[in-house]
């Protein structure tokens, strides 16, 4: 009985391995995980659904703080998928057979047991009547009508032992047709196995090509249309109600230390911290004093670099943090300045300078384009204009604006209710009005940028410093031999 069962709990548990293989071992097998964001920590989080065979893979991806890991969870069709399977059915009535048996033996246990205990009885009493025969024999002369009438009962009382013993037989043969009932399951969970192994080593072939295309899957993600914006983490309180920071928004770059810079008008001090921890205690930092006071607060680093609008003026200068010094400057040409066509909030915000998955971009006005947002593309390098998109939407009616995958997302205010109101496409050259909201938790934003290294917004609200957390949306092609 031992062995049989061990192979059973042995195939069964293989099977529900099978059973739940795309949903819960194949993201662990492939170095992920399924693991949930803790408040506030740096894990980002990408979610690939098969909503269905002929709809392909669609894929999530969010992120909660800076400076995580890239986390994927797959998770695959219904976990009842192996069911349909033959040997599925097979080793279900195998399952119930055995049960069957289980519980046949175990009432045979008990009647074996009360039968031994009864025999136990018998055979105390049987002793006595031999001895008491053997005294019999012994001495005649002892024996009377009231000893041999005793001894009549105690035969009589020994009778059942007769039928226990009978009873004893017949089960001895059931057990052993149970025993070549068992032998036989045995053979068939055997062969079972060696199917299911057989299956499974199949399966580990597909789970190695899917492996890789996840990898390949998950190093390309971060382009998708925003669907949402998470409640926001407070890193710090620092700095008067207007300012930005930032970390490197190279998607490449290893680069852990963050740059704030306070206020919006004539600043030339950029604070440089070693790490975000370092950034949140205020510890571990030293000072850039710029050569040029910067306007606004639309500034990036982007490569190791420091991109910002040189003050009262449609100049943007590029300052290299590492040698401290300027590399570039370039005139934006007709860019308005000096607090023309500024965000709603004001603040001399006439040039915001951002970063996305595909570089370097610029986002301002010019009086020919009647003071709607202008999106232009620069080189990182020389600042040079590479291309540009009159979006149509003033500029003065945009609380802040950023860019994720070539797409321009733009709050509607800068204060308390905001939510993403407008995207302009850059691939396409569409626009379109959507209703995104978040929470403006501190009542006055006057910097929002999205980092496509860590898929996070980074805002300056009022004097802290926040995080969002995003959700992407992007579709996938399934391939038609997974």
């Amino acid at each position: 009985m031992t062995v049989p069962m061990l192979k059973m709990g042995l195939v069964l548990s293989t099977m529900a391995m099978l059973t739940n293989w795309m949903s819960q071992t194949l993201p662990k097998l492939v170095g992920l995980d399924q693991t949930v964001a803790r408040p506030g920590t740096s894990e980002k989080f990408i979610s690939v659904v098969y909503p269905g065979q002929d709809e392909g893979w669609q894929v999530f991806g969010s992120v909660s703080d800076v400076g995580g890991k890239c986390v994927c969870t797959l998770l695959a069709p219904p976990p009842n998928h192996c069911r349909k399977e033959p040997r599925h059915t097979r080793l279900r009535q195998i399952t119930e057979h055995v049960q069957n048996v289980s519980q046949y033996l175990e009432v045979l246990d008990w009647r074996t047991s009360r039968d031994l205990q009864h025999i136990r009885d018998m055979e105390k009493k049987i002793i006595d009547v031999e001895m008491r025969v053997k005294t019999a024999l012994n001495n005649p002369h002892t024996v009377t009508d009231k000893v041999l009438q005793d001894l009549e009962q105690s035969v009589l009382e020994c009778v059942p032992l007769r039928a226990v013993l009978a009873r004893f037989r017949s089960e001895v043969l059931k057990v052993e047709v149970l025993k070549r009932e068992m032998g036989g399951v045995s053979s068939s969970l055997t062969q079972e196995q060696t199917h299911t192994y057989s299956s499974v080593q199949q399966l580990e072939q597909r789970e190695i090509v899917l492996q890789s295309r996840l990898h390949a899957c998950a190093s390309s993600l971060g382009c998708g249309k925003l669907m949402g914006i998470s409640n926001p983490v407070t890193i710090r309180s620092f700095g008067s109600r207007f300012g930005s920071w930032m970390m490197d928004s190279m998607i490449s770059s290893s680069d852990e230390r963050v740059w704030s810079m306070d206020g919006y008008f004539k600043g030339k001090r950029v604070f440089e911290y070693r790490s975000l921890r370092d950034f949140s205690t205020g510890h571990n930092f030293v000072v850039h004093h710029l050569p040029h006071p910067w306007a606004g607060t639309g500034h990036v680093v982007y490569n190791g670099s420091l991109y910002y609008n040189k003050h009262q003026t449609n100049v943007i200068v590029r300052y290299h943090l590492l040698s401290r010094s300027v590399l570039t400057q370039r005139t934006l040409s007709q860019a308005a300045c000096n607090n023309t066509f500024p965000y709603s909030w004001g603040g001399s915000s006439d040039i915001d300078l951002m970063a996305d998955e595909s570089g370097l971009w610029a986002v301002y006005t010019t009086l020919t384009h009647g003071g709607n947002m202008v999106l232009g593309r620069l080189d990182p390098v020389t600042l040079e204009l590479l291309q540009s998109w009159d979006t149509g939407f003033p500029k003065r009616s945009a609380g802040e604006a950023f860019i994720v995958c070539g797409s321009l997302y733009v709050t509607d205010s800068h204060l308390n209710g905001a939510k993403i109101h407008f995207i302009y496409h850059t691939d396409t050259q569409m626009y379109e009005y959507t209703h995104i909201p978040f929470h403006n938790q501190y009542s006055h934003i006057s910097m929002m940028d999205y980092n496509p290294r860590e898929k996070a917004l980074y805002a300056w609200n009022n004097g802290h410093q926040v995080i969002y957390n995003i959700t992407l949306l992007q579709e996938v092609k399934t391939y038609t031999d997974v």
